[in-house]
């Protein structure tokens, strides 16, 4: 499968389908809490989530008690480190009784990971007491494999505030989580949340979890009421949502992963991404940045939304990663990008003014739609909803109104990548990518002819959401 993926997981075909995740932008301080009343089972509990990352070399909560909530020092803390290793610890009374920090870093930004924490302090056997499970599989290998003396409690799931994405409303999380469950008594394998694909048995795919006994103070997050993404579908008290907005809502699942822009791409420092890797902020001049998917054969439709784009801004498709600090993206001879000057606007490529007619300058607001057909090499750009050049992607090998592109297996890497930059001057750009599961609104709703995605206008006929499900059929 075409896709940039660098040690996560992708999906296939499943029989349980995950319908939605949730987007946490670290920037809003987002996250989500609740307080239980009483103590659970302090010596055996297991806690089950699927993660899309968006930041990376950064500390990032996912589940915690802090010591602002249980006092005397003691906290408990599952998280990402800042070298991306995971990192969970168990501090009762401010003393540590329970480490495991991973070896293993996870730095793919454009696959979902399973989580599976094991907390069984009763167990006879130390090494068994903390159990970590990725996509199915125990890690083994750690800097730090301190397991706690038999029987001692665990500062999780005692009588304390419980946060989703922080700590201490601290030190919160950036990126997607999906299928949170938290099993309140009862050790679980990793098997109970997930299973082999058995038509592709490398892939771990999710497993339906609501035949299991969650015990007092267990929980289920399946994010599928937008007005209340803190809803408890195992029926207990809901988790209350901290900035966290309906538009937070995510088709980016476990099940089928939508491409976002890929913050591993760009190297020079001058980009940051938030919503998830879908909201690009240039802060200089040229470099680009290219999305997590890659294809090299089919027809491919995404949206940008320009957010800050009065000044010069490059929205397009990319072969070839940005090689310098000065290499803007219509400069290698394989990139292709609308770009918005007022006086200089069209299709450019290999460093010059490819198609200037009918090609309308933008800025702040618009909505700058690609669709690129791969089968017949044909690149098309529409402003607000109207094809530039009155161009049409319909028309095949024809290619009216399109710019001509070189095919994907004569290309370096030989596969096309959307992408998008600025190009110089002020303000600088900033873009809210919408490959069909957009952190911005949508006022209208139109899917691929497959029902995947969210997008302004209507998808061209034949071109499909950069999703793994339309990567699986037609990528």
């Amino acid at each position: 499968m075409p896709i940039t993926v660098l040690g996560g997981t992708t999906s296939a075909a499943a029989a349980f389908e995950v319908a939605n995740s949730c987007r946490f932008n670290q920037g809003d301080g987002a996250y989500m809490h609740k307080t239980i009343g009483s103590a659970g089972n302090l010596d055996r509990w297991t806690f089950s989530c699927w993660v899309k990352r968006g930041n990376l070399a950064d500390t990032e909560i996912i589940f915690a008690v802090g010591a602002g909530n249980a006092g005397g020092g003691s906290y408990g803390v599952i998280k990402f480190s800042s070298s991306d290793t995971i990192e969970w610890e168990n501090y009762p009374s401010d003393t540590a009784s329970g480490i495991l920090r991973t070896n293993r870093k996870f730095r793919d930004c454009s696959a979902w990971y399973h989580f599976v924490f094991v907390w069984d302090s009763g167990n006879a056997t130390a090494g068994n007491r903390m159990r970590m499970y990725t996509n199915g599989v125990e890690e083994t290998s750690f800097s730090n494999d301190s397991h706690p003396d038999q029987n001692q409690d665990n500062v999780i799931n005692n009588a304390h505030k419980h946060e989703i994405g922080a700590m201490d409303d601290n030190t919160h999380f950036d990126g997607y989580l999906a299928e949170v469950v938290f099993i309140d008594g009862t050790a679980y394998a990793a098997s109970d949340f997930g299973e082999y694909d058995e038509d592709s048995p490398t892939i771990w795919k999710p497993k339906d979890v609501s035949g299991l006994t969650f015990g007092t103070n267990g929980f289920y997050l399946d994010f599928e009421d937008s007005a209340n993404l803190g809803n408890d579908a195992n029926g207990g008290t809901d988790f209350t949502e901290d900035t966290i907005a309906a538009t937070d809502q995510s088709t980016d699942t476990p099940t089928n992963s939508f491409c976002t822009m890929n913050p591993l791409d760009e190297p020079y420092g001058t980009v940051t991404m938030t919503e998830g890797n879908l909201k690009v902020v240039q802060s200089s001049d040229y470099p680009y940045n290219r999305a997590t998917m890659g294809v090299a054969k089919g027809k491919w439709y995404f949206e940008g939304l320009g957010v800050a784009t009065s000044g010069d801004s490059l929205i397009g498709i990319a072969s070839v990663a940005a090689s310098s600090s000065t290499n803007a993206l219509y400069i290698p001879a394989n990139n292709y990008a609308y770009y918005s000057h007022a006086s200089n606007h069209g299709a450019y490529s290999n460093n010059a003014l490819v198609v200037s007619t009918n090609y309308d300058a933008y800025t702040d607001d618009d909505i700058i739609s690609v669709a690129f057909d791969l089968d017949n090499n044909k690149l098309y750009f529409a402003k607000n909803g109207t094809w530039a050049n009155s161009g049409d992607p319909t028309s095949g090998s024809t290619g009216t109104g399109a710019v001509s592109i070189t095919a994907a297996a004569s290309t370096v890497d030989g596969f096309y990548f959307p992408a998008a930059a600025d190009y110089g001057g002020s303000p600088r750009t900033t873009w809210s990518m919408n490959f069909g599961s957009p952190a911005h609104t949508v006022s209208s709703g139109n899917a691929d002819a497959n029902g995947y995605g969210n997008f302004e206008y209507a998808v061209p006929s034949g071109y499909y959401a950069l999703c793994t499900k339309n990567l699986a059929e037609f990528g």
